[in-house]
Order: C-alpha cells, then sequence, then structure tokens
C-alpha cells in the first residue's frame, strides 16, 4: 500500500430542500387551505477518526465529495426526507485545514472522534406556514438554504510516542526493527526508507510505546534538499526522540559531531518547539573498529555541552537495554535526568592547572603587584608621619607664642630706657653749646 500523507480536496454539503405550495382539494370539502410540507434538510460532511486507517491514498484519487440534498415538501402536509449525512474516514492524527484561509479546522487524535466540516442547508418552508386570518390562501413558499462547500487539506501526522532522527543511513531502519515486529527496507545505501514506518515496540511490565521511523535528513532539508523536511510532521507529536549518530561514516565531509549540530538547526529551522523536546543520543555502529576510535572525543565533547550519550549497536544489540531504559523513563515518568549529565571533573582539573602555570610563565605580571607592595606600606609610612607633625606642631607653636611674649616687653624696655637717657645727653650737649657760644661771646667783649 502506497504511504500517502497529504492530500488536497473538496467538500460540499447538501442543499436544503424547497417548501411546497399546495392546496387541499377533496370532494365535498371547498378551499380547504393550503397543505404545502417543508422541505428536508441538507446532508453534511463530517469527518471521523479511524485507528483501523493509515494512509490517505483513498483521498488521492476521489478528491471531490459532496453530500446529498435534501428532498423537497410535497402536499397534504407532507415534509420532504432530510439527507443522511456523508461520513469519511481518516487515520487518527489527520489534521484538516482550511486550503484558502489555512485555518484549523479539526486535529482528529483520538479513536472514533468525529467533526462536521461542512453543515448541510436547511430545508424551506411550505406555504401552510404562511397561512393567516388575513391571508388564507398563501402562494408561495420558502426555498431551502445551499449547503457549505470548502477546499480542505487533509496532513496526517502519525501517532508515535517515540521518534528516530538521524542521517540517510544511520541505523534507525534497523533499530526499529529490532525493538518492534516492524520490517522497513533496510539496505546499505542513503535514502532506503521513503515513507515513515510505526513499530509497536513491548517494554517491561506490560508497558509498550509506539515508535516512528521517519526518512534520513541532510543539511539544507528545510530548504527541500533531499527528502526535504515534509516527514517531520511525522514526529511533532512525538514526546521524545532518539538522535541517531552514525559513527561508522568513512566519508570525508562527514563527522558525528557535525551531524549532530547540522540536524539541530534543521529541526530550530522546521519548528522551535520540535527542536526543544527530549533528546537521547545514541552513537550507533560501535561494531566497527574505526567507530571505536571516534567514541572517546565525541563522548567528551557531547559530555561537557552536558549531553548524556548511550552507545549501541543495533547489528549486534549492544547497549538496547539502556537506552530503551531511559526513553521508557522520559516518557511514562517525565523526567530527564538520564539525559543530561554535568561535564566531567577532569577538564575543570585540567583548566585549573593551566590557570595555574600560566601566571608561572608570564613572570613579568606577577611582578608588578610586587612592585606595588610599597604603595601597601605607604600608609603605614604615613601613620608616623602624623604622629610627628602632630607632636611638632605645639613644640614649635609653644616657643613661638613665649618668645614673642618675652621679646616684646624687652623691645621695649630698652626703647623707652633709651629715649629716656639720650634725651638729657642731646639736652646736656645743647646746653653745653649754649655755653661755650655764651663763653665765646664774652670773651669777645672783653
Amino acid at each position: 500500500m502506497k504511504f500517502v500523507d497529504e492530500v488536497r480536496i473538496q467538500v460540499k454539503a447538501g442543499d436544503g430542500g424547497h417548501g411546497a405550495v399546495s392546496f387541499r382539494r377533496e370532494k365535498y370539502i371547498d378551499r380547504g387551505g393550503p397543505n404545502g410540507g417543508d422541505g428536508g434538510n441538507g446532508g453534511s460532511v463530517i469527518f471521523q477518526a479511524d485507528p483501523q486507517l493509515t494512509t490517505l491514498l483513498d483521498y488521492r484519487y476521489q478528491q471531490h465529495h459532496r453530500a446529498k440534498n435534501g428532498e423537497g415538501g410535497m402536499g397534504n402536509d407532507c415534509n420532504g426526507r432530510s439527507a443522511e449525512d456523508l461520513l469519511l474516514r481518516v487515520p487518527v492524527g489527520t489534521l484538516i485545514r482550511d486550503e484558502n484561509t489555512g485555518e484549523v479546522l479539526a486535529d482528529l487524535n483520538d479513536p472514533g472522534q468525529k467533526v462536521v466540516v461542512c453543515k448541510g442547508g436547511r430545508g424551506g418552508l411550505g406555504n401552510m406556514n404562511f397561512a393567516t386570518s388575513t391571508r388564507q390562501t398563501p402562494r408561495f413558499a420558502q426555498d431551502g438554504t445551499p449547503g457549505e462547500e470548502r477546499t480542505l487539506r487533509l496532513e496526517l501526522k502519525l501517532l508515535a510516542d517515540v521518534g528516530l532522527l538521524g542521517f540517510p543511513n544511520a541505523g534507525k531502519s534497523t533499530l526499529i526493527s529490532i525493538v518492534s515486529r516492524a520490517r522497513p527496507k533496510i539496505a546499505n545505501y542513503p535514502f532506503t526508507t521513503l515513507v515513515p514506518n510505526l513499530g509497536l515496540v513491548q517494554y517491561k511490565d506490560g508497558l509498550s510505546f509506539v515508535m516512528a521511523d521517519i526518512p534520513g535528513l541532510i543539511e539544507g532539508a528545510s530548504e527541500g534538499v533531499g527528502l526535504g523536511h515534509q516527514f517531520l510532521r511525522h514526529v511533532e507529536r512525538c514526546k521524545v526522540l532518539i538522535h541517531l549518530l552514525d559513527m561508522g561514516t568513512e566519508t570525508e565531509d562527514r563527522d558525528p559531531l557535525r551531524d549532530f549540530d547540522t540536524l539541530n538547526g534543521e529541526l530550530r529551522k522546521y519548528s522551535e518547539e520540535l527542536s526543544h523536546k527530549p533528546q537521547v543520543v545514541a552513537l550507533n555502529k560501535l561494531d566497527l573498529p574505526h567507530a571505536l576510535e571516534r567514541q572517546d572525543p565525541v563522548t567528551r565533547e557531547l559530555q561537557r555541552r552536558g549531553i548524556a550519550v548511550f552507545p549501541i549497536s543495533c547489528a549486534t544489540g549492544l547497549g538496547m537495554q539502556p537506552l530503551l531504559d531511559a526513553v521508557a523513563e522520559v516518557l511514562f515518568t517525565g523526567r530527564t535526568d538520564k539525559l543530561h549529565v554535568e561535564p566531567p571533573p577532569a577538564p575543570r582539573a585540567e583548566k585549573k592547572a593551566a590557570a595555574k602555570k600560566a601566571p608561572v610563565k608570564k613572570a613579568p605580571v606577577k611582578k608588578a603587584p610586587a612592585k606595588k607592595a610599597p604603595v601597601k606600606k605607604a600608609p603605614v609610612k604615613k601613620a608616623p608621619v602624623k604622629k610627628v607633625a602632630a607632636k611638632k606642631a605645639p613644640a614649635k607653636k609653644a616657643p613661638v607664642k613665649k618668645v614673642a611674649a618675652k621679646k616684646a616687653p624687652a623691645k621695649k624696655a630698652p626703647v623707652k630706657k633709651a629715649a629716656a637717657k639720650k634725651a638729657p645727653a642731646r639736652k646736656t650737649a645743647a646746653r653745653s653749646a649754649a655755653g661755650k657760644a655764651s663763653g665765646a661771646a664774652r670773651r669777645r667783649r672783653a
């Protein structure tokens, strides 16, 4: 059976029947009055989720679906028959979207769930409904209303609990064939899987979950490269994703870490919500010798990012039980403790050792603080300076005041005494000069 997960169809509900215009005509009954019946309702278009279906193949070849119209009204007060609804069965997980507006009309996630997408027209009223005391013979009736018509796009999103992600030929089909009874096509070349596959995984204690395998993605899938990202819709409903890294690839342009970053980038381009779902990272094909050589570097790098790694081998069954245990814990309990790890302490010790060695090599850098040591001692030296200044200030001021007090009287006293003594001396000299002058005058007279 061909897998079809997206179709475009046109649906139309039935029109309502017209009301009848009729009058009662019987023997011995004159002017019996109007007796036209109402028209029947048209059939509606209903979609129902059927768990027995897995593809939209039926709608690929039949794209026009129309419900029946309601019957018209008849005489003798007979109403028309309403048409049956048109029931269209689709797989569980089908998304019904209006093609013209893009509006999501319904998301059928539960088995047996029904939704009316086009409502049938209502039947018209017959002329017997319009008879009154003043209008006893109405010669008209009401027409039925037309049914709704839409162009729909059906998108199938498989209901799976766990989704497998990875580059082409990473071992996704082999993994689902080991843990379930699914038998997908397995071959040693890329893009072996062309359609999604579902498998039921039987876990412990009667628990089980559904795993979905989608075609491989490559760089540029969001732009249509390879098979594109059209199949990513089938893992949008998954609660946990298993990311398989191909450790056995031998091509030069492929690297496990590069593949991991590239695929997560494509997920972000497609849907931000899908990129934040819990991921269980598994290193596959560790039964190959060259894959074991890559295991340690890849594991250290992912653990440095805080991501737990599960080494497995789909060919030999190595590590399958720890992988399923981690998936079941996230699926049934919601805890993601096993998916995250703390960075190992070894790299931290190496970083600390490197940080300690770095200053040893940069000797001049260490000397700079040694030169600045006197700057720290400056406050210690300044303390005595302050104390000395504090002691000298009063010592200097005290003598200044005392000297000034002593000298002021000493200077003033001699000044006064000298003036007192000199004044008489000057007067004596004047007197002696005057005496000499008078004596000389006397001598001349004589």
